[in-house]
Formats: C-alpha cells, sequence, structure tokens
C-alpha cells in the first residue's frame, strides 16, 4: 500500500458509509467519530462490527471513541454497536456532546493519525475520504479532542440499578 496523499470524493450516502467502512479497516491504533446519531450511516452492519471487533481484539491499547449530539438512535437502531460496548467497555467509548455544542454540523472520523472522512454537513452526503493526509488528520483529531473534553459519557456497557 502506498503512503501517497489521497483523497476521494464522496457524492452520497453510499459513498459515505463505504468510507467509513474503509476508514474503520485502515484504523491501527485510534478511530474517532463525531455523528449526529449514527443512525443509517453503517454502525449495525455485520461488515462493521466484525472490523471494529477485530480492530479492538487486536491490541488491548485500541481505543475507539464515537461522540454524538443524541446517543439514543445508538440503543434503538445499532445493537452490534452496543454488542461491542458491552465486550469492549475498557477501550470503547460512546459520548454526548453537551448543548453548548449542538450547533456543530459537520461529522468526521479521524483514523490513526493519517486518515479521516469528513461530510460538509449532516444533511450532505458529500465529503471526502482522506488517507494519509497527516496534516487534515492532525487538525481533526485536536478539534475531536476539544469536543470530547467538553462532552459526558452517554451510554456504558452494563445498566446499574440502585
Amino acid at each position: 500500500m502506498s503512503d501517497d496523499l489521497q483523497h476521494t470524493a464522496l457524492n452520497g450516502t453510499a459513498d459515505y458509509i463505504a468510507a467509513l467502512d474503509t476508514l474503520c479497516s485502515l484504523a491501527q491504533h485510534n478511530l474517532c467519530v463525531f455523528e449526529k446519531n449514527f443512525e443509517g450511516i453503517g454502525f449495525n452492519s455485520e461488515a462493521r462490527h466484525d472490523t471494529l471487533r477485530r480492530f479492538l481484539l487486536a491490541n488491548p491499547a485500541n481505543r475507539l471513541h464515537l461522540l454524538a449530539h443524541d446517543a439514543r438512535p445508538i440503543v434503538q437502531h445499532c445493537p452490534r454497536l452496543m454488542l461491542l460496548l458491552r465486550q469492549f467497555g475498557h477501550s470503547m467509548h460512546i459520548y454526548q456532546t453537551p448543548q453548548h455544542l449542538q450547533h456543530l454540523s459537520e461529522p468526521f472520523a479521524v483514523a490513526d493519525d493519517s486518515h479521516y472522512v469528513r461530510r460538509f454537513h449532516f444533511d450532505d452526503p458529500r465529503g471526502i475520504l482522506a488517507q494519509h493526509d497527516v496534516e487534515g488528520a492532525r487538525v481533526l483529531k485536536s478539534r475531536f479532542a476539544e469536543m470530547w473534553a467538553s462532552s459526558h459519557p452517554a451510554l456504558s456497557a452494563t445498566t446499574l440499578g440502585l
């Protein structure tokens, strides 16, 4: 595989879902995903589940961080993602953005320090898949870290009743 910078335009939902599949398969150490609610973008597919499971099993230090404006649809529409959370609660976390970040509307995902997918808006499936773009990935990863620091855990692997 070449380490040359590669940008691929995404022109629809199918392209975006395929780009997320590609990004998930490229992740070697960490994967950060910011989405509105994770509904209808492939996070309940068997193939994505298997890819993410392999990623999390590959190394106990691997991390999967999911950030949503609304995490409730994950429980309702992504049971495979919830299975991963139950199995890998130590290396997978799902956070929800606070009210003051709800205006952010450009979803993105970053794998390691060099690959990313980003869309222009939640309601616009057009975007870009970038491979071996270290600078672009660094900017998005920094943005994700800032958003993550202001957010709170939304879902956990277990339900505690007191």
